[in-house]
């Protein structure tokens, strides 16, 4: 029996209609770029066959945004009349002498080139010739189109877990609607998205309703923990914590490298913390380094951490996603005393009782100049995202995944870190804006060597070595 996957999502949602407007500063986009290192070249028949599987199960990857004309109103998704799926599809030869070096510029110069706006927000793009006869999948994604959860959703979706690819029980299946190619009046538009706020509101007011007239004071409590918790996640950041990573600019460059996931888990084990905490601890013993080599000692950083907000109903695709931004400390030598503080800040956040609302919030915050949202962003120090990946090996038309690494969107800050877990090891995909880290190779070292400090809590048979790819 296999599931059905449907979706009507006719408008964006009042969170990418947030990131969409502050696109219009170019070093506030929101591209997704990851890149699947391959053990050959993928058969192109069956990548297409896989595509096209793609494109059927998430509607959204068929659709433009077509924006309100006076930019009141969220982006529209219409089907593209004109959808061709070879656009989307590219194929090319790396140039000698054919490293993951010239993977990763590709995929940095992916990033930083505009979609085109009158299209679907996705490229696919396969890179043949590397070294060992192996080859790369770069994947180039809009935030709207997906968040890092529904991305490994859509991808255990549509690829094989063999190489030959045997047809398997339990795939998923489409049944796409929505989405007209008709414009509606511009009358409708507004109704709608003031309907949906509408609805949002009258479901607080509703459910608080109810609790004031059975429990006044209890309420009361409430609605004041919740106005002191929106204040929290909205409030102005204006300055950035670190001395060192304060220029930004339109220009990326990326790095990676690779963590065992099972001494990961011991070391997170061993101070009662999650892989998120010993992932979070790394970054930061790492920022303490690479600030003591520029001769700057810090007590704390500010980060962006994304919350995942999805529940098992939504559908696949879309972004479902909040962002909490707060200050870690960078002060704490020991991994263990750090991870606990770490874990106790980062739990806090996600028990916010505005963070279910951020949908609410952001429709809020959307009536602000958008360069009101992007200077706060810019003042943010690093983002760092952990996505739980595949624990098994994944095939793409006859080829095996080796490596998986996403680059995720700065936001404004001086770099994104996100960690992805895939089989027996951790794939850490770096981010960094050029103007805020020009030396990455400092940065990159920085952070495996707090990698290894934090597996320095796994007992001694432990795998623990930290490879930085190249």
């Amino acid at each position: 029996m296999t599931d059905v996957i449907t979706t009507n999502q006719r408008y964006m949602t009042q969170t990418d209609f947030m990131s969409w407007r502050m696109e219009e500063d170019p070093i506030l986009r929101s591209t997704i770029v990851a890149v699947a290192l391959l053990d050959r070249s993928p058969d192109q028949s069956r990548f297409v066959d896989m595509m096209r599987r793609a494109v059927d199960l998430v509607p959204l990857f068929r659709r433009t945004a077509i924006e309100d004309p006076l930019g009141l109103a969220p982006p529209r998704w219409a089907d593209d009349r004109d959808f061709d799926l070879s656009w989307h599809l590219r194929r090319y030869t790396l140039a000698a002498p054919r490293t993951w070096d010239g993977v990763l510029d590709f995929a940095r110069t992916a990033e930083m080139t505009a979609f085109d706006k009158r299209r679907p927000l996705w490229e696919f793009t396969i890179l043949d010739g590397l070294n060992d006869g192996r080859s790369a999948l770069v994947m180039k994604v809009h935030h709207s189109l997906t968040d890092g959860v529904s991305g490994m959703q859509i991808a255990r979706e549509i690829v094989d877990f063999t190489r030959e690819g045997a047809p398997r029980a339990g795939r998923a299946t489409a049944v796409p609607h929505g989405g007209s190619s008709r414009p509606p009046s511009r009358l409708s538009w507004y109704r709608d998205t003031a309907a949906d706020v509408t609805h949002r509101a009258s479901n607080i007011l509703g459910r608080n309703s109810v609790r004031l007239v059975r429990a006044p004071r209890a309420t009361w409590r409430e609605a004041t923990a919740l106005a002191g918790s929106a204040l929290r996640l909205t409030r102005p950041v204006v300055s950035t914590l670190s001395p060192v990573m304060t220029k930004r600019s339109t220009r990326r460059h990326c790095a990676v490298l690779d963590v065992p996931v099972e001494a990961l888990a011991q070391a997170a084990a061993a101070a009662a913390g999650s892989i998120n905490d010993a992932f979070l601890a790394a970054v930061l013993l790492g920022m303490a380094k690479y600030h003591r080599l520029h001769g700057a000692e810090i007590r704390k950083l500010r980060m962006t951490l994304p919350i995942s907000l999805r529940t098992e109903t939504d559908p696949l695709g879309g972004n479902r996603i909040s962002l909490a931004r707060f200050a870690l400390p960078t002060d704490i030598d020991d991994p263990a005393e750090l991870m606990r503080r770490v874990h106790a800040t980062v739990d806090a956040w996600r028990r916010e009782p505005a963070i279910p609302l951020s949908p609410t919030i952001a429709g809020a915050l959307n009536l602000l100049p958008a360069s009101t949202l992007g200077n706060m962003l810019k003042h943010v120090d690093f983002v760092a995202s952990n996505v739980v990946g595949s624990p098994v090996p994944l095939f793409i038309a006859g080829s095996e995944i080796l490596h998986y690494y996403a680059f995720s969107p700065t936001l404004g800050s001086a770099f994104n870190v996100t960690l992805m877990s895939y089989t027996s090891r951790c794939c850490v995909g770096i981010n960094a804006d050029a103007d805020a880290v020009p030396d990455l190779a400092a940065l990159t070292d920085s952070i495996a060597d707090g990698f290894r400090a934090v597996l320095g809590l796994c007992a001694k048979t432990t795998d623990t070595r930290v490879v930085v790819a190249s």
